[in-house]
């Protein structure tokens, strides 16, 4: 980046009068807008209270009243996107990393040179927009053709090009497949996708709601209609003129309402509770159901006639382990919307929490996904989701947990294989804790390094690139303060 952008805001929080005036004068020249604060507290007043969050934060790491790593807390939580750089005298790996865990962008060592430091912040304020840029190109992807977020399996491919082909037609949709599936986020797709967007989608669960108020909430009431009517209400079908309305778990409609339903959606009109006129609607209309539709005509639970009306273009969502190859695509997706919710900065997967979510069956479908890197995104303590930020069954650890790990099977077991593999998950679980880093790993695991080092080539582990005595693995490569590319 040989020049800033012109909306760059910088804050600078040092306790030293004569470095801080240093660096407002060198950032005011080099054309980046730059606030100075002088104490921890000042700091922390000026994130928190700045109409827009800062770009990017340069902060000491020691101050007389607080330190600069709550710095990069703070900064981070107001807002994923501001970068921080942490300036310090005491060099010390274990802080740096401190540093990173916590989301700092970088770290500087002092004394530095202005060109340095230059380099480094216009590195950190080019990783910024290249984050905004893929962010506003997400949205705009998903504004102009949303199918693409679900996935892409050749059977979601599919899929996507149905949803494409039929968007703009007032045909009904009979969703059917699993709990969980993303029967929903696909009716999404296909409202999003038509000349509807502009115009309200609403959802309604039809096993959800009483059988008594279901006519009220799907077509209104007057009042005075029944008890407790106080005042008149359109129901979900007028409210949703001109857009969509999809009705969950259709399947759990009864009958006398399955007979008003058709009708409605013969003659586009509805009558609400207590009306004595039927009043004409417009809405496209997509049942969702994880019901065997046509068990159920046969046993006579659900009305042929509308069977017939809500199939006329049918989608069958397959489960989850049947799409493997989306399984790490909408991770990843619900990863970055986890980030967005909880003001989290997690960048990705380690290895084998990768491999793990992969290989999961994930009986719960993308629901249980969904939970899975939610509640992951919460519990990780460092950059990525580790395996041990997975639940047990997806990590494998329920099987060495508790008193099983000193119980033998009825069947007896192999004594090698069992100890081998909770040696691998500890070892793995200890170099994700500590970015890779063997020396610290092996201080956690209580082993001297040549022990961890015999260990992981015994096991075939290549978690963590180097020892001490290389270059480092890929985090401490990065924090040394004369820097490559990111």
């Amino acid at each position: 980046m040989s020049q800033p952008p012109s909306d760059a805001r910088i804050l600078v929080v040092e306790d030293e009068p004569g470095l801080r005036d240093m660096l407002a004068i060198f950032f005011k020249r080099v054309g980046l807008t730059v606030s100075v604060q002088g104490s921890f507290q000042h700091g922390v007043d000026a994130i928190t209270n700045a109409p827009e969050p800062y770009a990017l934060v340069l902060t000491d790491l020691m101050m007389p009243d607080g330190t600069g790593l709550d710095i990069v807390t703070c900064a981070r939580s107001r807002s994923p996107r501001t970068e921080v750089i942490v300036m310090t005298a005491h060099s010390t790996v274990e802080t740096a990393l401190e540093a990173m865990r916590r989301g700092a962008y970088d770290y500087v060592a002092k004394p530095f040179s202005t060109s340095e430091l230059r380099e480094l912040v216009f590195k950190a304020l080019e990783k910024r927009d290249l984050v905004t840029e893929n962010a506003r190109l997400r949205a705009q992807i998903a504004r102009e053709r949303p199918g693409t977020l679900l996935g892409q399996s050749k059977v979601m491919r599919d899929i996507v090009t149905l949803i494409e082909r039929i968007a703009n037609t007032r045909s009904t949709v009979l969703l059917t497949g699993d709990s969980g599936t993303g029967k929903e986020r696909i009716a999404r797709a296909i409202h999003d996708y038509s000349d509807r967007r502009d115009k309200p989608f609403l959802v309604i669960n039809c096993g959800a709601i009483p059988e008594s108020l279901m006519e009220s909430e799907l077509f209104g009431h007057d009042k005075g209609a029944f008890t407790g009517a106080t005042s008149r209400t359109l129901g979900i079908f007028r409210e949703a003129e001109g857009g969509t309305v999809l009705l969950d778990e259709v399947g759990e409609l009864p009958t006398a309402l399955q007979v008003k339903l058709l009708r409605v959606l013969q003659e586009r009109k509805v009558r609400g509770v207590g009306a004595t006129t039927e009043q004409p609607v417009d809405v496209r209309v997509i049942a969702a159901t994880n019901r065997n539709v046509e068990s159920e005509v046969r046993q006579g639970t659900f009305r042929q006639d509308l069977y017939y009306r809500l199939n006329v273009i049918r989608i069958q969502v397959p489960p989850l382990k049947e799409r493997q190859d989306d399984v790490l695509l909408l991770a990843e997706q619900f990863l970055e919307r986890c980030n967005a919710e909880h003001q989290k900065s997690i960048r990705g997967f380690s290895t084998d929490a990768k491999r793990a979510i992969c290989s999961y069956n994930f009986p719960g479908n993308v629901r249980e996904l969904e939970n899975v890197i939610e509640r992951a995104v919460m519990l990780a303590n460092g950059p990525v989701i580790g395996l041990g930020d997975l639940p047990p069954e997806l990590s494998g650890s329920s099987a060495l947990a508790g008193p099983s790990l000193l119980t033998l099977p009825e069947s007896g077991c192999h004594l090698d294989e069992v100890l081998a593999e909770a040696e691998r998950r500890l070892l793995v679980e200890a170099l994700e804790r500590t970015g890779g880093v063997r020396t610290s790993a092996a201080k956690l695991l209580g082993v001297s390094l040549r022990s961890l080092r015999y260990r992981m080539q015994k096991l075939a582990l290549e978690v963590g690139e180097s020892d001490d005595g290389d270059l480092g693995p890929p985090s401490e490569q990065i924090l040394s303060s004369s820097r490559g590319d990111e």
